[in-house]
């Protein structure tokens, strides 16, 4: 395909909120709170009409870069030895972030008219999962004690606060996927909120099924701790094991 009639196939599934689907070589340069490079390969781009944008390689169910509420744009451009290519750019301003896909060739463009529905009904909600945090958390360590559940901060709601047998403060952030570099900074800032509120010690555990590497290196450099859990749905979720971690460094989280 063409690179100025993909150009006119992106714009027009972003002026019409479309998701767009686009396949083809490509490299991938992310900037922001770190920052990547994805060498050039055969990838897929997904665009929603959220202003969401996602590259897929062939393996794992997880994008290899995202972003969320981004603004998109494309254009036509050359690289640095003169060939044409077709750069697709998403921005966030806060944090500062950039996706910046370089494709070189596009083999095929498809967008869809997808309708937006509300209808999913989650059995084994977090908000369910909290519940079954707030009746008991001896589980997690003996004499952790809760004491709050849904702590609005200015900006955000932390799932649990509690007491563990030293006196100190506990903030609790339960995840019911896995847990990402956001998580951590989340719990960072929901415990430091706490500490400065009631002026005491106070610990930060993440608690989800699993952890990414890049993720849990943050955690251990903040001080923080992972808890790894495992879950059954039924009527009403039930959590059937908590792990503690362990893991070094080098563990494989994907």
């Amino acid at each position: 395909m063409y690179l100025h009639e993909a150009k006119e196939k992106i714009l027009l599934a972003l002026k019409n909120r479309h998701m767009c689907l686009i396949i083809g070589e490509c490299e991938v340069k992310y900037v922001g709170r770190a920052s990547s490079n994805l060498p050039k390969g055969k990838r897929l781009v997904m665009i929603k009409a959220d202003s969401s944008i996602a590259i897929h390689e062939n393996r794992l169910i997880r994008p290899t870069n995202y972003m969320v509420g981004a603004m998109i744009s494309c254009e036509q451009g050359e690289n640095e030895k003169g060939e044409h290519l077709l750069l697709l750019t998403a921005k966030k301003l806060n944090p500062k972030e950039t996706i910046a896909i370089k494709l070189s060739s596009v083999e095929s463009i498809n967008s869809h008219d997808l309708p937006e529905s509300n209808d999913l009904r989650l059995t084994g909600s977090e908000k369910e999962l909290n519940d079954a945090l707030m009746d008991d958390l001896s589980f997690l360590e003996p004499g952790l004690k809760p004491i709050n559940q849904q702590q609005v901060f200015r900006k955000g709601i932390c799932d649990i606060v509690a007491e563990d047998a030293k006196g100190r403060l506990v903030v609790i952030e339960l995840k019911r996927r896995q847990a990402d570099y956001n998580s951590v900074t989340q719990l960072k800032r929901y415990s430091e909120q706490i500490n400065k509120m009631k002026g005491i010690e106070t610990r930060g555990i993440l608690l989800a099924p699993s952890i990414r590497k890049s993720a849990l290196e943050l955690l251990k450099h903040y001080g923080l701790e992972f808890f790894s859990y495992d879950f059954e749905i039924g009527e009403r979720s039930k959590i059937k094991g908590i792990g503690k971690s362990q893991m070094k460094l080098s563990d494989t989280f994907k």
